[in-house]
């Protein structure tokens, strides 16, 4: 049985990673190159315990996959493994719900003990991220963070359509639902996240997690 799964678009990346885990996970380590692809992987593998998970793969931008996990799968532990390293990116990371955060220039050992530690029930980052501002608690994130977590998982679904400018009726469509309940949803989407208006919900939305974006040139696994 698959315990956890590499959400990653660089084959080579995921196959090192992919050796590495095998000694740390019992059961099959499972991969996706798309975030759709970890999606329906998730929706289909329902004993996934962890993701490891790239900030830019396609489908993904930014925070935002790690969000919809968090939300649509509340009890799998998300490891982002990314190349981007900024303070402001990774402090936002774990604020939404991230367990560790890796960078890709890490050695395998490194991010084999980040597996090991998030799986005992601890976060974890790099000795030298551990005493710099990407440590220190961002105050709005998490409180957006926490309001994000009271929408329910259609709830969710709406904002990511609404802040990808889709109008009620698209988003109804999308979600094959009629768009009176779109509207309903909408409505408690304003209430939850204190904003007047779904374009204020859409930008903020965007605003705290589309951030993110990572150099795509091919990652060293020493």
């Amino acid at each position: 049985m698959a315990r956890a799964v590499i959400a990653d678009d660089h084959p080579l990346f995921r196959a090192a990673l992919k050796q590495a885990l095998s000694e740390t996970l019992s059961g099959d380590v499972l991969e996706a190159e798309s975030f759709p692809a970890l999606q329906e992987l998730l929706e289909r593998e329902r004993q996934i315990e962890l993701v490891l998970l790239d900030l830019n793969m396609p489908g993904n931008q930014g925070l935002t996959g790690l969000t919809a996990v968090r939300n649509l799968f509340p009890d799998i532990l998300v490891i982002i493994v990314s190349a981007n390293e900024s303070p402001d990116v990774i402090r936002r990371a774990m604020a939404f719900g991230a367990s560790a955060y890796v960078p890709k220039s890490a050695p395998l050992p490194m991010i084999k003990e980040a597996v090991e530690i998030v799986l005992n029930g601890d976060n974890w980052l790099p000795e030298h991220l551990r005493q710099t501002p990407a440590n220190e608690p961002d105050a709005e994130s998490e409180d957006f963070a926490y309001r994000l977590e009271q929408l329910t998982p259609q709830q969710f679904k709406v904002l990511s359509c609404i802040a990808d400018g889709l109008l009620n009726k698209q988003i109804a469509w999308e979600l094959q639902v009629q768009e009176t309940t779109i509207k309903q949803h909408v409505s408690a989407i304003l209430r939850k996240l204190g904003v007047i208006n779904r374009t204020q919900a859409g930008v903020i939305f965007k605003d705290m997690l589309r951030a993110g974006e990572e150099d795509s040139n091919p990652q060293s696994f020493d």
